[in-house]
């Protein structure tokens, strides 16, 4: 290890003799997990826009990406402790993104690369794009811009590093992937006549129970079900009917891929036996 990474890892509190300095560390084993997994991330390879381009120049050889260890950019998201969304989020490609994310192992980390997957950008409100990829995965990292520059997404990966590095493995608040049980998968968005995030529909449902009932309800921020609700485009019954039918299809597919993994595990089981 070298002196300038001892110094990384060195507390300041416990004083070094001078001809040590180079030779010895103090430190504590949060500090060690975090400086190394500071220094390995791994990103994940996809990009959805124009976005893309700037991080496509950020692996170049000019930055040299290399000095983070983040280089090594994955194909695969069961490699991968970064996403970056880079590029325009249309409802169509939330799907696909959210199912990424749950097949990235934990600790994993997201990054909004751009004024679209932070916000919406200039298409913000449009029929077909997203305000923002925080509405359905949990952003660590906003990098402003459209698109953002090379040099804006390195100051992302730094802001990222400093994050990891104020971590501590005595608060599970700050590493919950190291809790009891296993972690929920993130809801994966329906398809409809507007995408809906499975984690609204007990809102969607009580803003159509009260359309129903005739008393004030707000629409601004539902999908296009409750606002078909509101400019009485469908009934309030009809509509807590689309969106009841829409939860049982998450539970049965929620239901099957339980049965899935449980069918898996019996088995690799039957195959460990068969071979002892």
């Amino acid at each position: 290890m070298s002196s300038l990474d001892l110094r990384q890892l060195h507390d300041t509190e416990f004083p070094i003799p001078d001809e040590m300095q180079g030779n010895l560390a103090i430190t504590s084993l949060s500090k060690v997990y975090n400086w190394s997994r500071r220094s390995s991330v791994w990103p994940m390879l996809f990009g959805l826009a124009c976005c893309a381009i700037e991080m496509i120049a950020t692996a170049a050889s000019r930055y040299d990406t290399a000095r983070f260890g983040m280089e090594v950019m994955r194909a695969s998201p069961r490699q991968s402790d970064l996403m970056i969304v880079s590029g325009t989020v249309t409802k169509k490609m939330v799907v696909p993104i959210v199912r990424l994310y749950n097949q990235m192992p934990e600790p994993k980390y997201v990054i909004a690369m751009g004024a679209c997957a932070s916000g919406g950008g200039p298409f913000k409100e449009g029929y077909n794009v997203v305000s923002g990829m925080d509405q359905y995965v949990p952003v660590d990292v906003y990098i402003p811009g459209c698109p953002p520059t090379p040099q804006a997404l390195i100051n992302g990966l730094i802001a990222l590093q400093k994050k990891i590095d104020g971590q501590s493995l005595a608060n599970m608040d700050d590493v919950p992937w190291y809790g009891v049980g296993p972690s929920d998968p993130v809801p994966i968005p329906i398809l409809g006549p507007d995408i809906i995030d499975p984690r609204q529909m007990g809102m969607i449902r009580e803003q159509a129970m009260l359309a129903a009932a005739g008393q004030p309800y707000g629409v601004r921020e539902l999908p296009a079900v409750a606002m078909q609700i509101a400019t009485k485009k469908i009934s309030a019954g009809a509509a807590v009917a689309a969106v009841s039918a829409a939860s049982v299809v998450v539970d049965a597919e929620a239901e099957a891929a339980r049965l899935e993994r449980r069918q898996e595990a019996v088995a690799r089981k039957r195959a460990l036996l068969a071979k002892s």
